[in-house]
């Protein structure tokens, strides 16, 4: 089976991608895969890290408002479908697997005109247009949340690394907090921004230290590769990049997050409860993700603008003083998220190389 697999920029693609990629493995050892991206993105970090073969083409980014960018589309788009079809060409794929975002428009198109199946996993509650567009044509289309709207989609839930769908919190609490330098019984929040970080929250969190500190709590606080941030105390911990997602999962009593589906998914899988601040931009996917999980009782939804450091002060110390409360959240939140959504995909994906093989 030879599976081409089309995702990156942030790692909202990046880890269902990774994810998918590894259940592929497990389902078929000697599974052929090749991951496509662009040169601007996280998965040329994160791909070739991760032990798979990554392939370049140029990125079609899609302007939100009419301007001059957006009559270089239909050229950029052109170019990145040639490059798609060439490595298509090369590599013979049995399906082409999209995640949606710059890199997948081309290979969808590619895919289209080479006649090779095409699956979609759509990772936000409200889907981007290059998923939108894939799938009119895809043979399947899955989703990580129910009631996503694209035809004919399977709810599956989002794929995750087996260090997170498989993780037990309290077994590697221990292990976690070491790993960090973390005290090992202190009321412990975590913070983070997604791959590429968030200004709002590092400057409300850090903002709140003395309400925090009063509070005796410590942070693990996640920047962002680009941010700064001084430490105001040895138990505030600051981190441009986490690569050991699961270690800080552990760790956390409370999380403080985006909205991202990754961020949703993973915190609520492994029952962290959180506090999920939805990006402000975009179309309103983020604070849609979040929704079943708050709606439950696993996490509060502040919007962007109220994520203060008086935000923080007023709420976050308390509720790290009430286990109860804590408790109830984390069994809210991980009653939702399935965690076999990577293992459910690579089957649906092995199911439709089967019948294309089939069929020739």
């Amino acid at each position: 089976m030879k599976v081409l697999l089309a995702g990156g920029g942030t790692a909202g693609h990046t880890s269902p991608l990774l994810a998918t990629a590894d259940a592929l493995r497990r389902l078929d050892p000697a599974v052929e895969i090749v991951c496509v991206g662009t040169p601007r993105g996280l998965e040329n970090r994160v791909v070739p890290a991760a032990g798979y073969r990554l392939e370049l083409i140029p990125p079609v980014p899609l302007p939100r408002k009419v301007n001059a960018d957006l009559f270089r589309v239909p050229r950029r788009l052109r170019k990145a479908v040639r490059a798609a079809r060439s490595l298509i060409d090369s590599f013979q794929p049995d399906v082409v697997v999209g995640y949606g975002g710059y890199v997948s428009m081309p290979v969808y198109l590619a895919a289209r005109r080479r006649r090779v199946p095409i699956v979609i996993h759509e990772q936000n509650a409200i889907p981007g247009i290059a998923n939108k567009v894939g799938s009119r044509r895809a043979t399947r289309v899955a989703v990580s949340f129910p009631g996503t709207p694209l035809p004919n989609s399977e709810y599956v839930g989002l794929p995750l690394r087996s260090a997170i769908s498989g993780l037990d919190r309290s077994a590697l609490r221990a292990e976690a907090r070491a790993f960090f330098g973390l005290d090992q019984d202190k009321p412990t929040l975590v913070v983070t921004g997604g791959s590429q970080g968030a200004q709002r929250l590092n400057n409300a969190v850090s903002g709140a230290w003395p309400a925090l500190q009063a509070a005796g709590a410590q942070v693990l606080h996640v920047i962002g590769p680009k941010n700064s941030l001084t430490s105001p105390h040895p138990d505030y911990h600051v981190l441009g990049f986490v690569d050991r997602m699961e270690y800080a999962l552990a760790a956390a009593d409370l999380m403080v997050c985006r909205s991202g589906a990754s961020s949703v998914a993973e915190a609520a899988a492994v029952g962290v409860p959180a506090v999920f601040v939805p990006l402000p931009i975009g179309n309103g996917e983020q604070a849609r993700n979040a929704a079943p999980v708050v709606e439950a009782g696993g996490a509060l939804l502040v919007a962007d603008a109220e994520m203060t450091p008086e935000w923080v002060s007023a709420h976050v110390p308390a509720l790290l003083a009430d286990p109860t409360r804590l408790a109830a959240m984390s069994a809210a939140a991980s009653a939702l998220v399935p965690r076999d959504a990577a293992d459910k995909l690579a089957a649906l994906i092995a199911q439709v190389a089967r019948s294309r093989k089939e069929s020739l």
